[in-house]
Order: C-alpha cells, then sequence, then structure tokens
C-alpha cells in the first residue's frame, strides 16, 4: 500500500518548467473525453482482488507476440526475442509503439500485462528467473525478490547497466526512455487505476532495500525515471489547473445574463478532477521519495548516488515551485560531501543547472550562505573533474550575485590560474575574466577611448591583467596565464595594437605611468600571446602534446599570425630602440620575429622595417654580454637566415659582417693578453670575455668552424692550465666555444663526404681537447671544474662506440674509450662533487627564499652532474665496478638522487645481470646493508643468491664429504632470509638445492649448521607466509587462507632449472600477499534497517562537524525532517571503511620496495586486489548469494 504523505505542490502558471514538460499539456475537451480512471476503486494488495474481477484470458500470443501466460518463452538460445526485455535491449522498435502494445495487453488483462513488467525489472537486472503468475498473484513481494536472488548467476557479477560495450549503453538509454514514455502514454488513465503503479512502486520499492547490487542498482535507476516522468505529470496537472480556474473565473465574472452555468458546473467538474489527479500524482511521489530515495542517495554504492543525486537535479529544475527548496536541497548539499568524486561531481551539475537560471536565485540564497565554503573548497578537489565543475558552479554564483563571495573566497579561485592541469586553469580563467576582466558596457567604453584619442578601450582592462600578473609574484608562469584567459579573454589577449600603445606613447591626462616593473610584465605578457596565437597550442605543461588543429582553428591560427605580423613589424624596432639597454626586456622582445610571417618582408616591400630590426640587433649585441640576451639574439638570426625565406641574403650579410667584427676584436684581445700574461688588467679581460661570450653565443646555433674559434679557444685553456692565471669565466667560455667548435665540424664530416685527413684533424682536436678537459677537472675553481667535467661525459657519448652503429664504420677513427686513470678521475669528481653534505647550508635562517632558491639551483647541478656520469655507466663507456661507488650512496642520499641510482641500476642490469649482480655486492657495506635490503626486494634477492654462490665456490681441499671453507657465510645470510619474499624464497631455495648434493642433505653434525638453518630458513612460511617482513602479524585466519587459494592461479609443477629461471628477479611477476588476517566484515542489510534513535545512541558526538555536513546542517538549520537518517550508514558502507583503513596499515607497514619493473602507479593498482571485498564477501556463510 502506498504511504500517503502529503508534498505541497505549487501552482503557478508562469513556471519556467513548462517548456521542459513532453506531451504534457492538455485541454479540457480532451479531459472530457477520457472517461477511464474516474471512478476510484478501493486500494489494495496487487494481485490479491477475486477472481471475479478479472478479465477474460486473451490468447497465448498477443498482440505484440509476447506469451501472455507470464512465462517468458524459451528459444534456441534460451531467450524469447518478444519480452519486454529482450525488445528494449535490440531497439529496433518504435518505443512508443512496444508502450502502445502494452496497453492494449493492459486493457485485456491487467494482471499478465503487470507480470510481463514486472519480468522487464526482473530481467533488467540481470536476473535468469521469472515470476509465474502464480507467484504473483500467492506471494508477497519480499518473498519474489527472496526467490529471485536465488536464480543469480553465481559466477558472474555483471548486469546490464554496468556491461560495457556500445549495445548496453544504449539498453540504458533505451530503459530509461521506457519508464518515461510508459508514465507519458498511461499519463491520462491508467496511472490513476490504483493498481497499475501501485504494483509497480511497490515493487521497485522492495528491490531497491535487496542486499543484491543488481537489484539496487537497477530499480534506483527506474524509480528516479518514473520520478521524473510523474513530476512532469504534475507540472503539467498544475499548469492545467490555473488555466481551468482562470476559465473559471472570467465566466464567472460575467453578467448574469452572459453567464453559461453550464460550462461553470462542466469547469468545476474538471477542476475537481484535476485536484484529485493531482493529488494521486502527490501520493505517487510520496511513496517513491520517501521509499526509495531517502535510503539509497546514501546506498554504499556511488553509481546508485549519482542516479538519486542526479534526477533531484532534475525534479528542481522542472517544477521549481514544488522541489527548490531546503527540504530537497538538503540532500544536494550534504551529498557535496560524499567520498567519491563521480557523486561529488553530479551534486555540482545539478547545482549548475539551477543556478544557470537567474530567476531561482532567490530561493538559492539559504542554500548558497550554508554551502558556500564548501562549494569554493573544492576548486581544489583531488579529482580534477569535479574541481572543474566546482569553478564553473563559483563562476555562476558569482554571475548571479556579486556580492555572494568574498575577497579571500574569489582569491581561493585566481590562483588556480597557474594550474599545471589545464581545465582547471581554463575554468579558472573564466571566472578570472567575469571577475576583473568583462567589460559591463562596450559601447560606451569604445566611445570614452575614442575621444580620448585611444584607438582601443582596453587599456585600463590590460593595465589591471598586468597588475594581477605582478601581485600574483608568480613571474614565470606568464604563459600558463595567458593560456588559461586564451578561451575567456581572446579579444583582450589578441589587443596587440594597444599594448604597444601603451608601451610606446606617453600617457593621456588622467591616465598612469606605467613603471618599470610593469612594462616589463606587460611584455612578457605580450610575448606569451604573441606565441599562443601563432602555435595555437598550451605551452610546455599543459596538455598531452601538439593535437591537430581542425580547419577553423587552423584558419584562425593563420589569420592571427597575419594580424600580429602586420602589428608588429613596424612596431618591433621601435620597441628595441626604446628598450636596448633593458636585457630583460630586450630578451623577451627578440624572441617576437621567431612568430612573424617572414614573407611579409619581401612580399609586403617592408625590406626597410627588416634593415631596422636588424640594425637594432646589431646596436643589442654590441651593448650586452649577458648570455640570455646574446642567445636570443643568435636565435633571431637563424630563424631569419632560414634558406626558405627570400630575406636570407640581407641577413646572411648583416650576420657576417657582425661575425667579421666579432673575430677582429677576439683576436687582438686574445693576443694582447696572452702577451701580456699576468700582466694583464681588468679591462683586457673583459674585452676577451665579453667578445668570447658573444662568440659563443653564435657559434651555438650558427655553423663558424670557418673562423677557427677553436685555435684561439685552445690557447686560452692551454695558457690558463701553464700558469694558472686564467679567470674562470674566460676558461668556461672557452671550454663551451671549443666543444661547440667540434660538433660543428662533427656535423660536416657525418653531412658530407668523409676524407681521412678531415677524420684524422677532427681526432687530433678532440684528443687534445679532451685532454685540455681531464686536466681543467683540477683546477681550483669549480665552475670551471664541473664545466669540464660535463663536457668530458658528452664527447665521450658522442664519440663512443655508438657513433659507428647505423652503417658509419667509416667514423671508426673518432672513437674514443677512457683509460681507467681518466674513469677514476671522473669517478672523484661525483663522489667529491656530488655526494657532499649540506649540513652548513641547511643552518641558514630559515624563510631565506633567495637561499632556498640557491640550494634548488644547486642540487639541481649536482643531479646533472651525476646523470652525465650514470649515462656512461649505462651505455658501456665507463666500466661497470666503477658504478659500486655510486650505488652505495643510495641510503643516504635517496631523497636527492634516488631516482637517478635506481634507473641505473635498472639499465645496468638490463644490460648485464651477472656483472650487476657483482657491482652490487661490491658496493653493500655492514654500516648501512640493512636498511638498503628493506628498501629494496630486488638486491635482497641478489644478495641471497650471490651469497649463495660465494659459500659454495671454494670445495674443501680435504674432499667433498667435508664443508667448504666459506659455508660459515650462510649464517649471514641467514639474517636476511628471512625477509625474502614468499616467491623469492623458493626461487632462493631452487638456487641452494642447486649447490647442494644428497650427501649434504642428510649431515646433521655442528659443521654443518649454517647449511642446516639457512635451509630451513627458506622453508619456513610455507603457502600461507604472506611477507615474512611484516613483523607482528598474526597468522592467517581460516578465512584469510580459503581466500588465498581462491584467488591463486593454479601452479603447474615444473623442473628446478624452469623453477629458479622463471621465479627469479628477473623473471618475476607476482603479486605479493597481504599480511595477516583480514576479518569478514559484518552485512547490513537495508531491508532489517536498525531504529534510527537506536542507532543514535551509537553515534560519536558530531559537534566537530565540518561547517556544511549533514550533521551540522541538520543541528545549525532543522532542515532535517523525521525521515532522514545520518549519510552513509547503508550497504556495504562499513565493511568498506574497514577496507580503507587496512590499506592504510598496510602502506605503513610495508617496508621493502618492488622491483624496479613495478612503479608507484602499478603497486596502487594492485592493492585493490589485496582487499577484494568480493573476495572478502564469498567466504561468509550467507543463505544467499550476494552481489555488490
Amino acid at each position: 500500500m502506498l504511504i500517503n504523505i502529503c508534498i505541497t505542490l505549487s501552482r503557478d502558471s508562469s513556471n519556467d518548467g513548462q517548456g521542459d514538460t513532453v506531451s504534457l499539456s492538455m485541454s479540457v475537451s480532451e479531459l472530457d473525453d477520457s472517461g477511464e480512471g474516474k471512478g476510484k476503486k478501493k486500494r489494495g494488495r496487487p494481485g490479491k482482488q477475486g477472481a471475479a474481477s478479472k478479465k477474460a484470458r486473451r490468447s497465448p500470443v498477443d498482440k505484440g507476440g509476447r506469451r501472455a501466460n507470464g512465462v517468458a518463452h524459451q528459444n534456441g538460445e534460451g531467450t524469447d526475442p518478444s519480452t519486454l526485455f529482450e525488445v528494449v535491449k535490440q531497439g529496433k522498435s518504435a518505443m512508443q509503439s512496444v508502450i502502445d502494445d502494452w496497453i492494449e495487453s493492459y486493457k485485456q488483462d491487467r494482471d499478465l500485462a503487470l507480470l510481463d513488467l514486472i519480468n522487464f525489472f526482473i530481467h533488467c537486472s540481470g536476473c535468469k528467473g521469472t515470476v509465474r503468475i502464480e507467484m504473483f498473484r500467492n506471494m508477497q513481494n519480499a518473498e519474489i525478490i527472496r526467490k529471485m536472488t536465488e536464480e543469480f548467476d553465481e559466477d558472474s557479477g555483471d548486469y546490464p547497466l554496468t556491461m560495457a560495450g556500445p549495445q548496453w549503453k544504449k539498453f540504458r538509454y533505451n530503459f530509461c526512455e521506457f519508464i518515461m514514455v510508459l508514465v507519458r502514454q498511461c499519463q491520462y488513465s491508467i496511472i490513476y487505476d490504483e493498481y497499475m503503479m501501485d504494483t509497480v512502486i511497490s515493487l521497485l520499492t522492495g528491490l531497491s532495500d535487496s542486499q543484491v547490487r543488481a537489484f539496487r542498482h537497477t530499480s534506483t535507476l527506474a524509480a528516479m525515471k518514473l520520478m521524473t516522468a510523474l513530476v512532469n505529470v504534475a507540472l503539467n496537472l498544475s499548469i492545467n489547473q490555473d488555466n481551468t480556474q482562470r476559465q473559471y473565473e472570467a465566466e464567472r465574472n460575467k453578467v448574469a445574463g452572459k453567464r453559461a452555468n453550464e460550462k461553470l458546473e462542466l469547469l468545476l467538474e474538471k477542476r475537481k478532477e484535476l485536484q484529485e489527479n493531482q493529488d494521486e500524482i502527490e501520493n505517487m511521489m510520496n511513496s517513491i521519495f520517501k521509499g526509495i530515495f531517502v535510503h539509497r542517495y546514501r546506498d554504499a554504492i556511488a553509481e546508485i548516488r549519482a542516479i538519486c543525486i542526479e534526477e533531484i537535479g532534475v525534479w528542481m529544475k522542472l517544477y521549481s515551485d514544488a522541489f527548490l527548496n531546503d527540504s530537497y536541497l538538503k540532500y544536494v548539499g550534504w551529498t557535496l560531501h560524499d567520498r567519491q568524486g563521480e557523486v561529488r561531481l553530479k551534486c555540482l551539475k545539478a547545482l549548475q543547472t539551477l543556478y544557470t537560471n537567474r530567476e531561482l536565485y532567490p530561493k538559492l540564497e539559504l542554500f548558497t550562505n550554508r554551502f558556500k565554503d564548501r562549494i569554493v573548497s573544492m576548486t581544489l578537489d583531488k579529482e580534477y573533474d569535479v574541481a572543474v565543475e566546482a569553478i564553473r558552479l563559483v563562476t555562476l554564483i558569482l554571475h548571479g550575485s556579486e556580492d555572494a563571495l568574498s575577497n579571500e573566497d574569489c582569491e581561493n579561485v585566481y590562483h588556480l590560474v597557474y594550474s599545471a592541469h589545464r581545465p582547471v586553469a581554463v575554468a579558472a580563467g573564466e571566472f578570472l575574466h567575469r571577475k576583473l576582466f568583462s567589460r559591463h558596457d562596450p559601447q560606451a567604453e569604445e566611445a570614452l577611448a575614442k575621444r580620448r584619442g585611444r584607438n582601443s578601450p582596453n587599456g585600463n582592462l590590460i593595465r589591471m591583467l598586468v597588475l594581477f600578473f605582478l601581485e600574483s609574484e608568480l613571474h614565470e608562469h606568464a604563459a600558463y596565464l595567458v593560456d588559461s584567459l586564451w578561451d575567456s579573454s581572446q579579444d583582450l589577449l589578441k589587443d596587440w595594437d594597444c599594448m604597444v600603445e601603451l608601451l610606446l606613447e606617453d600617457p593621456l591626462q588622467g591616465e598612469e605611468v606605467l613603471g618599470d616593473r610593469h612594462e616589463s610584465a606587460l611584455i612578457e605578457l605580450m610575448v606569451c600571446t604573441i606565441r599562443q596565437a601563432a602555435e595555437a597550442h598550451p605551452p610546455v605543461g599543459r596538455g598531452t602534446g601538439k593535437r591537430v588543429l581542425t580547419a577553423k582553428e587552423k584558419k584562425t591560427q593563420i589569420d592571427d599570425k597575419n594580424r600580429l605580423t602586420e602589428h608588429l613589424i613596424v612596431a618591433l624596432p621601435m620597441l628595441l630602440s626604446k628598450y636596448q639597454t633593458d636585457a630583460e626586456k630586450v630578451a623577451n622582445l627578440l624572441q617576437v620575429p621567431q612568430y612573424f610571417d617572414l614573407e611579409v618582408y619581401s612580399s609586403g616591400r617592408m625590406e626597410k622595417h627588416l634593415d631596422a630590426l636588424l640594425k637594432q640587433i646589431r646596436v643589442v649585441v654590441d651593448k650586452h654580454t649577458e648570455m640570455e640576451v646574446l642567445e636570443a639574439c643568435s636565435k633571431t638570426y637563424s630563424i631569419l637566415c632560414s634558406e626558405e625565406y627570400t630575406i636570407m641574403n640581407r641577413v646572411d650579410i648583416a650576420r657576417s659582417q657582425l661575425i667579421d667584427e666579432l673575430m677582429d676584436r677576439f683576436a687582438h684581445s686574445v693576443e694582447d693578453l696572452l702577451q701580456e700574461g699576468d700582466e694583464a688588467d681588468d679591462d683586457d679581460i673583459y674585452n676577451v670575455l665579453s667578445t668570447l661570450k658573444k662568440l659563443t653565443a653564435f657559434h651555438n646555433a650558427h655553423d663558424l668552424t670557418k673562423w677557427d674559434l677553436f685555435k684561439n679557444c685552445y690557447r686560452l685553456l692551454k695558457m690558463g692550465i701553464e700558469q694558472g692565471s686564467m679567470p674562470e669565466q674566460i676558461a668556461v667560455q672557452a671550454l663551451q666555444c671549443s666543444h661547440y667548435s667540434i660538433l660543428w665540424q662533427l656535423v660536416k664530416i657525418t653531412e658530407g663526404c668523409q676524407s681521412k685527413d678531415d677524420l684524422v684533424a677532427l681526432r687530433r682536436v678532440v684528443k687534445s681537447f679532451l685532454a685540455v678537459c681531464q686536466q681543467c677537472l683540477s683546477n681550483v675553481n669549480t665552475p670551471v671544474k664541473e664545466q669540464a667535467f660535463m663536457l668530458l661525459c658528452d664527447l665521450l657519448m658522442i664519440f663512443s662506440h655508438q657513433l659507428v652503429t647505423g652503417g658509419r664504420d667509416a667514423l671508426q677513427p673518432l672513437v674514443f674509450n677512457p683509460d681507467s686513470t681518466l674513469q677514476n678521475e671522473l669517478l672523484n669528481f661525483v663522489l667529491d662533487h656530488v655526494f657532499i653534505d649540506q649540513d652548513d647550508e641547511n643552518q641558514s635562517m630559515e624563510g631565506d627564499e633567495e637561499d632556498e632558491a640557491n640550494k634548488i639551483e644547486a642540487l639541481h647541478k649536482r643531479r646533472n652532474l651525476l646523470a652525465a656520469f650514470s649515462k656512461l655507466i649505462i651505455y658501456d663507456i665507463v666500466d661497470m665496478p666503477a658504478a659500486a661507488d655510486i650505488f652505495k650512496q643510495y641510503m643516504k642520499y635517496y631523497n636527492d638522487y634516488g631516482d637517478i641510482i635506481k634507473e641505473t641500476l635498472s639499465k645496468a642490469r638490463q644490460m648485464d645481470k651477472i656483472q650487476c649482480a657483482k657491482t652490487l655486492i661490491l658496493s653493500l657495506h655492514w654500516l648501512w646493508i640493512l636498511n638498503l635490503l628493506q628498501r629494496s626486494s630486488l638486491m635482497l634477492q641478489i644478495f641471497n643468491l650471490d651469497g649463495i654462490e660465494f659459500a659454495f665456490k671454494v670445495p674443501n681441499p680435504k674432499g667433498p664429504e667435508y664443508p667448504p671453507p666459506n659455508l660459515a657465510f650462510l649464517e649471514v645470510l641467514c639474517e636476511f632470509s628471512s625477509k625474502l619474499l614468499r616467491q623469492d624464497k623458493k626461487t632462493v631455495h631452487s638456487y641452494l638445492e642447486k649447490f647442494m648434493t644428497e650427501y649434504m642433505m642428510e649431515r646433521r653434525e655442528d659443521v654443518w649448521l649454517p647449511l642446516i638453518a639457512y635451509r630451513n630458513s627458506l622453508l619456513t612460511g610455507g603457502d600461507d607466509d604472506r611477507l615474512s617482513v611484516t613483523t607482528g602479524a598474526s597468522s592467517t585466519s581460516k578465512a584469510s587462507t580459503v581466500r588465498s587459494k581462491r584467488g591463486r592461479p593454479p601452479q603447474h609443477k615444473r623442473r628446478p632449472e624452469e623453477e629458479a629461471v622463471e621465479g627469479s628477479w628477473v623473471m618475476r611477476n607476482d603479486t605479493i600477499q597481504t599480511p595477516g588476517a583480514l576479518h569478514t566484515p559484518q552485512l547490513t542489510s537495508t531491508a532489517l534497517r536498525e531504529n534510527p534513535r537506536q542507532a543514535a545512541d551509537h553515534i560519536p558526538d558530531q559537534d566537530s562537524s565540518e561547517p556544511g555536513s549533514e550533521p551540522d546542517y541538520m543541528h545549525k538549520r532543522g532542515l532535517m525532517e523525521d525521515d532522514a537518517e545520518p549519510i552513509f550508514e547503508d550497504v556495504m558502507m562499513s565493511s568498506r571503511g574497514q577496507l580503507e583503513d587496512m590499506n592504510e596499515e598496510f602502506e605503513d607497514t610495508m617496508v621493502i620496495d618492488l622491483p624496479a619493473s613495478r612503479n608507484r602507479r602499478e603497486r596502487a593498482e594492485l592493492r585493490p586486489d589485496f582487499f577484494d571485498s568480493t573476495a572478502i564477501m564469498e567466504d561468509d556463510a550467507v543463505s544467499a548469494p550476494l552481489r555488490y
């Protein structure tokens, strides 16, 4: 029987949901013609009516081809393609015709038609059982559901709503459409007969309270869609009531002679009928809401909770007068705290549909004030999709009311424009644009700008953008800020004319003068906008790479590139002229030409602007010695000298003139410095250093071999080595310039013909330079030593045996192999300059940001040094034993270099497993061996294998009946064998048996005790051993043992040799088992729910609950009704919490790293298998199969 609980449905004729109804309008004449459903029948339990009230049985097959006896017809495949379930699954028939056929059968025999509908819901849940007519008439719903539960397939937990594939995705859509069309087609008569809807709602209520997940999930979806369809009907009835009432009032207000009494009586009768129908719909909706929604919105399954929240959002949107109030909004507000991102996401999307309609905002005011803090905090949600929707919702709230958000709330969203996740940043950019950069009256602002002599009205907005960028104090992330605003503020960011105007022209009266910091920030932002427009893809760190542009995007990119070229090709020389002394501004401005359409110089007859640009670049080169500026000039020349452009010759001439001048200056200054020697003054040193910096910067991007820079650089280095008085900056630049010269010579040889003379000359140059670099390793200046070390590593890598791969055997004379002396020097350099203590640096004052930045920079440099040497080990350029001194630093410097050492170890193992194992043994020392082995199970297994080999390697000279001399070493191995994983113990034991003879196995004398003890330690644990390294874990319980047997794949017997190889640390692919015993969690059923008041006695004090949560909302707002219960207290929720706690405990006790092949992501994927809830439930002694 339906629960009669009153829901007050407001009847506002101006309701906005009218446009969302589907075929719900009904005129007075249509109401008059629908005679069915007027006579109200007494409610009773479905299926218990007397036989006299039944209509005559239909023929065995109805109009739609379905069996009418309530039993599915079994064809060869075991399913009847004419059942409702099969028809909906196939989706080949129009849903309205399917419903019409069912309505026709319902009019002939409603019991059999309802039986078809009941079996439809049962089969949609994945149940193989079928409800028969006898069961329908003689059994209660609970008995029927219990019977159907036994018909579930125990081997599979899948059911139609969870199955993958396009067919089942379409089935979900068809399933929902079936319910909506069913109510729509029955809305004028059948749904008011107090039988069909009573039966369906009663069935769905019982199914939704089942412990079987498939029943709960399917019935909840059906009930929520049924409720949505009823909301449409209720909205339509409300509208018709209002229309009828207006017609009645209009007719009654007529004068007596013109008043039609018959029409008044007809209108009164229709109004009464509509009110009765409205009451019926209210009762149905109350039954669904109170019987299903209030229980399932806190179900243990996230998908079920998400369905409830999604549909209540639809109800609020369709019928806001009835549902958009605090009594229903509280459910959405509470669920904002849900533990699953999927449910939180549905909450936010439901709220977005409400906040989009500004007319609804007054009804949301209390909700906004109550849950605003929670919504703002969700902008930092760990799930990026949730964070994006939270930001969009905050933007809608801001759009609805400027005063709804405080400055602190806005600042929490502002900083997200610098997020590395692009969707989050773009959503934050939309919020920022709405708050700061949206123009309220564009036409008035444009008129004002023209009156003031400005070409663009965006001047103030650009100033505000610059101010925001400076105040954010993240000046290195200008590209991120531009990318975040690109979708929402393109008109502002592409206004390059306005930006140039602000930089070049003097401010007008009333405008503030741009300061130096503001000008630098504006130039940086302008360059970032130019890059974004020209490249049409996000900056590095945003996105997964360059995607293929659509035709529209490609056209926009071309148009933007042409427009920025048109604006800046003229303005760039003027900007360089104004800021030519400012290194930061010039370095940014020199990036602009690479985004030009350089053909415009020739096609647009703008060679004079090209000459002006080249002139300004030459001035910049003369004035600056900063490497950043010089490299920008070099790159600009390289781009302009591209062979694909007709301007190449003009630019090449200018470049050659510049290099000639620099070379003359460099040659004279070097001669002066060499002649004066120790007597050289600061001017001589400055002349050499400044010119050398410029040539080095140009040599990086240009082939300057015809100027033979190596000769003078080599002379400077030799003088520095011989006299020891060369300034460190000159030495560093000379080393770098010589390195570039060698690389350009190698490029010419590999790309052109390879003459013997060229190879000999290059070999001589490389040999002499390597000798110089080796000598520089002992230099007193650290920068010189570090530069020499890096160049040595790079050149040894380039001129290694890999140079001749790919059919380049002719380059064999250029291959260099470092001798042992050089290898030792490189290794000692790493040990002296990489693995150093930072105690003195760590004692610096806290809060010194500059000092912290210096520490990070120094660590980055040391990591590069270690990585350069590690590459020599990985590519077999340096002997692998040299890595022993690197590996032994693993524990002490784990935080700084652990990833590099681990990767080196992994690559070395792939290169030569035996040599790698020997190298590891060399690196183990007793002071740090225990911690190292605890961190790496790989090293632990290698240690045991090599230890066994060491113990048996030397035979006893007295004969095989005596123990080997090194057998006592097995006592040492006993200390670590207990920490081996179970599968690794088997591998090590198999390896041990290869060295043991039958005679050894039978010995029990004291001299054999090390072997006996070690062998027993490997056999300890057996199949129930989970993880030996976990101390304090109790023995596994019976349930966990059964679970392990079920989850373990069958192991086939193999030969010991095969098992030793396939189970070794090289080939192992096993899964670590869970430590300790897992207790089967207690199941809680929704069918026998504890009294809320009694359950409240066991609920801990929640005074400290989070603001906006359900208990806090209940306590402070009083919106909670008697039906409400504490959130998330339903099926399986408690057991899931236990599993998460056990996961945390497992992470705390796990102290051995997995092999290098299993990274953290893979380990995270393995953990759910350790604590699989399905495996736990299988061991519980339950009377019926459960599905979760």
